[in-house]
C-alpha cells in the first residue's frame, strides 16, 4: 500500500477547498463539478476533495491521490467517480498544477456543435490558443458519457494536448493552470466567453475575437495579475 507524500500547509489545503466553494459562488460548479492541484511536495501525486457538493468542501474534505487516482488513505471517505479525469492529465502534461471540470451549460452548446470557442475577450486571452473537443465515442462507443477509467481519462489528456482548455461532448469542460488560482481564473472566464460568445453570434455578422498572437500577450498578462481576482474570489467564499 502506498504511503502518504507527507503533511500539506494547512493553507494549501485551505485553499483547494475554496477554489471549489469560488466555482460554486461564480455559478461554474452546481451541486457536480470539481477541482484538483497537484501536490506541492511530490509531482506524482494530486490532492482533490472526497465526492461532496462544490459549496461544502472544507480543508477536512482534500484527500491525496497517486498518479492513478488511487486514494491513499480513503479513511472511509468517498472519492469522485471522474477523478481519472484529474490524475491522467497531470500523468500528461507535468506543466500543469490544477484541474476544474464543470457542466457549465454555456460551454457545452460548443462541444456539440460545429461552431469553435473563441477568446471573446482578454480575460478569456487563453482561448484564442484553441479549444479542442473530446468525443468520447470516437475511442469508447456508446457510454454514459462519464470519465470513469484511467483509459477515458488518457484519451481526454490526449485530445487536450498542450492547450489550457478542453471541451467534453456532451458533457462540459476542463480547464487546466500553472497554479490553482489560474485553474480557477480560467474556468470562470471560459464560462464567460462561452456566453459572450452566444450573444455575439445572435447578433450576427463576423465575431472579432482575439487571435492568438494577441490570446499569447493577454495570457501573460493575466497570469501575472490573478492573485487580484483570486483573493476577492476568496474572500468572498471564506
Amino acid at each position: 500500500m502506498s504511503t502518504a507524500a507527507g503533511p500539506v500547509d494547512r493553507d494549501t489545503l485551505e485553499d483547494l477547498a475554496a477554489a471549489s466553494r469560488i466555482l460554486a459562488d461564480q455559478g461554474v460548479f452546481d451541486a457536480a463539478g470539481h477541482v484538483s492541484m497537484r501536490h506541492p511536495g511530490r509531482a506524482d501525486r494530486f490532492l482533490m476533495s472526497r465526492s461532496l457538493a462544490p459549496q461544502m468542501i472544507t480543508a477536512d474534505d482534500i484527500m491525496e491521490f497517486d498518479i492513478d487516482s488511487n486514494p491513499i488513505d480513503a479513511r472511509g471517505r468517498n472519492a469522485f467517480i471522474e477523478r481519472y479525469l484529474h490524475g491522467e492529465i497531470f500523468r500528461a502534461r507535468a506543466d500543469v498544477m490544477a484541474i476544474a471540470h464543470s457542466h457549465s451549460p454555456s460551454t457545452i452548446a460548443f462541444g456539440l456543435s460545429n461552431v469553435p470557442m473563441r477568446a471573446m475577450y482578454h480575460n478569456a486571452a487563453f482561448l484564442a490558443a484553441g479549444v479542442p473537443v473530446f468525443d468520447i465515442r470516437d475511442k469508447f462507443g456508446a457510454t454514459d458519457i462519464v470519465i470513469s477509467s484511467p483509459e477515458k481519462g488518457a484519451a481526454l489528456a490526449q485530445v487536450l494536448a498542450d492547450k489550457p482548455v478542453a471541451l467534453l461532448r456532451a458533457h462540459g469542460m476542463v480547464a487546466t493552470g500553472p497554479s490553482l488560482p489560474v485553474a480557477v481564473f480560467r474556468a470562470i472566464f471560459t464560462v464567460t466567453s462561452a456566453s459572450i460568445q452566444h450573444q455575439a453570434l445572435a447578433l450576427g455578422g463576423p465575431v472579432a475575437a482575439l487571435d492568438a498572437e494577441e490570446g499569447r500577450l493577454a495570457d501573460v498578462v493575466n497570469v501575472q495579475t490573478v492573485g487580484r481576482s483570486w483573493e476577492l474570489w476568496k474572500k468572498r467564499v471564506m
